[in-house]
């Protein structure tokens, strides 16, 4: 959907326990990488596995809405953000570029209260993220 700032299906290949999650993933069409920390007991992540990862901007104005809340149908209570298993929100505190490679790649830290995020791709495709915002990142298995 163009309304959120990412919407991919990545596929985990690396996941570290310390009590936590340390998750390495990298999108179908391998053009987009990301680490995340997620805490155990809160979302289990698998290698192998397939999931759906939407990250929207929270509204500054309305900080209870996000891109969703355009997608809401009339009279209707649930949210699109109900097809998700897990949410969190964040705030992006570092955007920067990766020319170490071979391509240019854009990066995008966020925060989620000191658990760490990580996306790496195209710079055309993470264009939207700007510091200081703030998102929600939902994820579903497939």
């Amino acid at each position: 959907m163009d309304a959120f700032h990412f919407d991919d299906v990545i596929k985990v290949h690396k996941v570290n326990f310390n009590g936590i999650s340390r998750i390495e993933a990298e999108s179908q069409d391998g053009n987009t990488f990301c680490q995340l920390v997620i805490i155990r007991e809160l979302y289990s992540v698998h290698p192998n596995e397939l999931y759906r990862m939407v990250i929207s901007e929270v509204d500054k104005d309305n900080p209870d809405e996000s891109d969703f809340a355009g997608y809401l149908p009339e009279g209707k209570q649930k949210s699109p953000a109900d097809q998700f298993e897990f949410i969190m929100q964040g705030k992006v505190y570092n955007v920067s570029t990766d020319t170490s490679g071979s391509d240019t790649k854009a990066v995008v830290h966020i925060s989620f209260g000191g658990l760490q995020f990580m996306l790496k791709s195209d710079p055309a495709k993470l264009q939207r993220f700007k510091r200081g915002q703030r998102i929600l990142l939902l994820m579903t298995k497939l």
